[in-house]
C-alpha cells in the first residue's frame, strides 16, 4: 500500500524500547514458546492485556506512567528507528487523517491514539499495567495507546506465509479500530454487558474484535486508490492466520468455539472484506446490531 510519508505534527509517537517499565513475573510453568502461542491466541489483535495476560500469570498489577528507555526521543527519532518504525507513523498518519473528519462529521470529540513501538522486551502502560513482547499488539483504552512490538512482524510473517506490508498495516490499522471503539462509547457499554452477562462474555469480545477487522478494512476502503496488487490478498491471509480456530489447530488443540475471543479465520477475513468493500464504517454495525 503507498502511503504518504509521516507527519510528526498530525501523530502522537513514543518508544519504550523494551526498556522501560517495573519487572514482569513469569507466566507459571509456561515456556516463551508456549507463551506466545497462547497470548498471541487470545491478545495479538486487541484483547484487553490486563485482563487476559492476567489470567497468565504475567501481568504486574502495579500501575502508573511508563518510565521508558526511549522515553526522551523525539517523535522524528522514534519513526526512524527503522523500516518498519516509519511504516507504522506512516500508517497512524494515514489513520488519522482518514478517521478524524468521519468523527467531526458525526459531530463526536476525538482523540488521537498514542502509538508506542518497542521491541523484544517489556513495555509498561499507564492504565493496563505491564506486557512482554509475548503479549503482541495491544490497545490499552485507559491511557488510548496502541502497543506495538515490532518483532511481532516477523512472527505474523512465519504464520501468515506472507511478509508483505499490508499484513503489518493491518495490525496497526486494527488496533486503531479498538480506539475507535472506545471513542465511540462502544467498548465502554460492551464492558457492562460482559459484567451483567458474564456468559455472554466470549461472544461479545468476538464481536469487538470483528468489528475492529472491519474499520480495518473500511479505512483501507477509504484508501483504496494506494492498495496495491496483493495487498488484500496478503491481508486476508494474515486474518485467516490469527483465526481462533487456525490458531488452536496448529497448536494441536481441540476447537472449542466456547474459547473463541477473535472469531475464525473466515469470520475475520469475510469482517475485513466487509470494511474494504464498502468503504463505509456504517456497514460494521452489523456486529453489534442485536439486543
Amino acid at each position: 500500500m503507498r502511503l504518504n510519508p509521516f507527519d510528526t505534527s498530525k501523530i502522537k509517537v513514543r518508544s519504550s524500547n523494551g526498556g522501560g517499565g517495573r519487572g514482569m513475573r513469569k507466566a507459571g510453568g509456561a515456556g516463551c514458546g508456549t507463551l506466545v502461542i497462547a497470548l498471541i491466541a487470545a491478545v495479538a489483535f486487541g484483547v484487553d492485556p490486563a485482563q487476559t495476560i492476567a489470567v497468565l500469570g504475567g501481568i504486574d498489577e502495579t500501575q502508573g506512567a511508563p518510565q521508558s528507555a526511549g522515553g526522551d526521543m523525539s517523535e522524528q527519532e522514534v519513526c526512524t528507528m527503522g523500516p518498519y518504525a516509519q511504516e507504522a507513523c506512516e500508517a497512524l498518519t494515514s489513520l488519522n487523517e482518514t478517521w478524524e473528519p468521519e468523527f467531526a462529521r458525526a459531530g463526536i470529540a476525538f482523540e488521537q491514539p498514542t502509538l508506542d513501538l518497542f521491541r523484544s522486551g517489556q513495555v509498561s502502560t499507564d492504565g493496563c499495567g505491564s506486557a512482554s513482547s509475548a503479549s503482541g499488539p495491544f490497545y490499552c483504552p485507559a491511557d488510548l495507546g496502541i502497543y506495538i512490538d515490532t518483532g511481532f512482524y516477523e512472527q505474523l510473517a512465519r504464520m501468515s506465509g506472507t511478509g508483505g506490508d499490508f499484513a503489518r498495516l493491518y495490525v496497526i490499522a486494527h488496533e486503531y479500530g479498538h480506539h475507535i471503539q472506545n471513542m465511540t462509547g462502544l467498548a465502554s457499554q460492551v464492558r457492562s454487558l460482559q459484567q451483567q452477562n458474564p456468559r455472554r462474555s466470549n461472544e461479545l469480545q468476538v464481536r469487538m474484535e470483528l468489528q475492529a477487522d472491519c474499520y480495518a478494512g473500511v479505512w483501507a476502503g477509504k484508501n483504496r486508490s494506494r492498495i496495491e496488487r496483493g495487498d488484500m490478498e496478503e491481508g486476508l491471509r494474515a486474518a485467516s492466520a490469527i483465526g481462533d480456530d487456525t490458531l488452536m489447530r496448529n497448536a494441536g488443540q481441540r476447537i472449542n468455539p466456547e474459547n473463541f475471543t477473535h472469531g475464525t479465520s473466515q469470520q475475520r477475513m469475510q469482517a475485513l472484506r466487509r470494511g474494504l468493500e464498502s468503504a463505509d464504517d456504517a456497514s460494521c454495525d452489523t456486529y453489534f446490531d442485536f439486543r
